[in-house]
């Protein structure tokens, strides 16, 4: 099963826009957003997909979660997500809070621990666990937006650039 990750799209519809097109036609139908999705109009965006939104700092709408749950279902925007996918064991969390994401990380309880805020993309390995930052869709400066698509049955991953 592959799943799309994205982060930080920060009200920024371009390339949000272009990147969910992507991802739709690849087949992908479960999004995992890493944080900081900042209103509703986003969340519009990602009906199409089984989403979970773990909650960013900049997610201060008093309209996001209940705009959330209404979408996608209840619980589906926390702080923090314990996800069992396709038999696999996710942690997703936005990751301002450094020490519950070291903490998740170090427990070595999940297959994958993924994150955003630093709006950098990253693939790292700790132990058993594997860290995922998809980098931003908005506010990314001088880096290119980027999401990413992970196949949890072989681990592959693959970068999407914008």
């Amino acid at each position: 099963m592959r799943i799309g990750i994205i982060s930080d799209t920060h009200n920024q519809h371009y390339p949000l826009r272009p990147a969910l097109k992507q991802l739709r036609r690849r087949g992908i139908g479960t999004l995992l957003h890493a944080g900081d999705v900042t209103n509703v109009a986003t969340l519009e965006l990602l009906r199409p997909f089984d989403t979970w939104i773990a909650r960013g700092n900049m997610d201060r709408d008093p309209g996001l979660l209940q705009a959330a749950a209404e979408f996608f279902g209840p619980q589906r925007m926390q702080m923090t997500h314990d996800l069992h996918i396709n038999g696999t064991r996710l942690a997703l969390l936005h990751g301002d809070a450094w020490q519950t994401l070291h903490d998740l990380i170090s427990s070595q309880e999940y297959a994958y621990v993924i994150h955003g805020h630093t709006h950098i993309p990253k693939d790292d390995r700790v132990n058993a666990t594997r860290v995922i930052n998809p980098g931003a869709m908005g506010n990314t400066r001088w880096y290119s937006a980027t999401c990413a698509i992970l196949d949890l049955s072989t681990g592959d991953m693959e970068w999407l650039e914008f």
